[in-house]
């Protein structure tokens, strides 16, 4: 190794990640602090605002979009069940009412010589005790229906949950249907419903429908890689060859010459923009290869690929590589490796350029970080760096250093071994880098 490629390999490091905060040190101005410490975010940090008081009323409003469909049927047919429910107890009610007081009359019969005074007081004792007796039972049977209608409430309750179920199973289906689908069995995974021409068979007929599009989608864009990486790759590989042959001829003219490099210099830059562009069309479709390895011996083959463009720019080179097991294609993963390593070097500060590398497992994930001096990148530039043919302060122009696919292709690399990848402003200049991967 040379000097200017600092190799630190350590069993268990200190700091496994490399945060986006640095601690401060006393540097040079043009030498920014290398980064240190445990990871804190990935992205700038939220802002602390107040959150304003929400009256009692909003808060009731917000409840149903926080309720999931299947509570809100089941809640739906028992308030239905409910209300039906209390509505039979009502009009039973004052049906019963009418009838107790229609059928329940008592008259006094006394005896002649018996003074109507006392007559009328024992009709009025009568009447009370009839009264008194009606009102007793009719409380007595709101009190019974009122504990048979919560029994009924639950019940229908819990028989509104499994109708609910019910209901919803063919959405179910459709929905693990999706899930397991992916390009390898799209052209032969359906959901096939079914039942009777009703709007759920119709919706799924339609999914049914769109898949198949889908996968002649997805068989369309395997021939067009297939194809386009044969007829662009050979002719400019047949310029290639010519330009050299002509480049070898002693009685070459200087002029010739200086026109065959600068043909050579835009076939080469021809060929690395078709290779990646195929390199990203074939990181946005599904693993084909998946193999077990470790991070470590990726990052470590990236590193002995970048470091001779690193020496020649002058970029120090320092590792902290911990193995980290995982499952996926090694070539496509030393791919992005290497691209976020090739654009630290790039996008570097003119002298005493830095870039930091880190893998090992943190929080349960696989995590390799890379981070680089650099100029200054304004938080709300980072995001579009992913995109392709974009570079910073720059949309495809200034296109010198690269195509603007080398963030593109790790994206897609990343998201197509199911993890994550995001950037953040390093303090000082540059940007630090962090990749997610599930571990094996």
């Amino acid at each position: 190794m040379t000097e200017r490629h600092e190799r630190r390999e350590t069993a268990v490091p200190t700091h496994p990640m490399i945060s986006p905060h640095s601690e401060r040190k006393a540097t040079r101005p043009h030498e920014a602090p290398p980064p240190s410490g445990p990871p804190a975010w990935d992205g700038p940090p939220p802002p602390e605002y107040a959150q304003p008081q929400r009256s009692v009323r909003e808060r009731v409003m917000d409840l149903p979009g926080k309720v999931s469909m299947r509570w809100r049927l089941t809640l739906t047919y028992s308030a239905m069940f409910f209300a039906g429910g209390a509505m039979l107890l009502l009009v039973m009610y004052f049906i019963v009412r009418a009838v107790l007081y229609a059928g329940f009359e008592y008259t006094v019969h006394l005896p002649p010589g018996v003074p109507d005074a006392v007559g009328d007081y024992l009709q009025g004792q009568v009447q009370l005790l009839r009264t008194n007796g009606i009102n007793q039972v009719l409380d007595k049977l709101v009190v019974q229906s009122v504990l048979a209608l919560l029994g009924v409430g639950i019940l229908a309750l819990i028989f509104g949950y499994f109708v609910a179920d019910r209901a919803l199973r063919p959405v179910t289906q459709m929905t693990a249907t999706a899930r397991k689908l992916s390009e390898s069995n799209l052209s032969h995974q359906r959901i096939d419903l079914e039942g009777p021409d009703d709007e759920l068979k119709e919706l799924a007929d339609t999914f049914d429908a769109m898949l198949t599009r889908l996968n002649v989608a997805f068989d369309t864009q395997r021939r067009f890689v297939a194809n386009a990486s044969h007829e662009l790759r050979t002719p400019l590989t047949i310029n290639r060859t010519v330009l050299e042959i002509a480049l070898s001829d002693p009685e070459a003219s200087e002029d010739l010459k200086a026109l065959g490099r600068t043909l050579l210099e835009v076939n080469a830059r021809n060929e690395k923009l078709i290779e990646g562009l195929l390199l990203l069309a074939r990181s946005e479709r599904e693993l084909a290869v998946r193999k077990p390895l470790d991070v470590k011996d990726v990052a470590t083959s990236a590193v002995e690929q970048v470091t001779p463009f690193a020496e020649e720019a002058g970029v120090t080179i320092t590792t902290e590589l911990v193995g980290a097991p995982t499952v996926g294609d090694p070539v496509l993963l030393e791919r992005s490796v290497s691209n976020l390593l090739e654009n630290a070097v790039k996008y570097n500060v003119p002298e005493n350029g830095k870039v930091w590398i880190r893998t090992g497992m943190v929080d349960g994930a696989l995590v390799v970080q890379v981070a680089n001096t650099g100029q200054h990148v304004p938080a709300y530039e980072v995001n579009s760096l992913f995109e392709p043919f974009r570079r910073l302060h720059a949309d495809r122009v200034d296109s010198a250093k690269g195509a603007g696919l080398g963030l593109s292709i790790v994206r897609a690399v990343v998201q197509a071994h199911g993890g994550n990848v995001t950037a953040v402003p390093r303090e000082g200049g540059g940007l630090v880098v962090t990749i997610r991967l599930p571990s094996r």
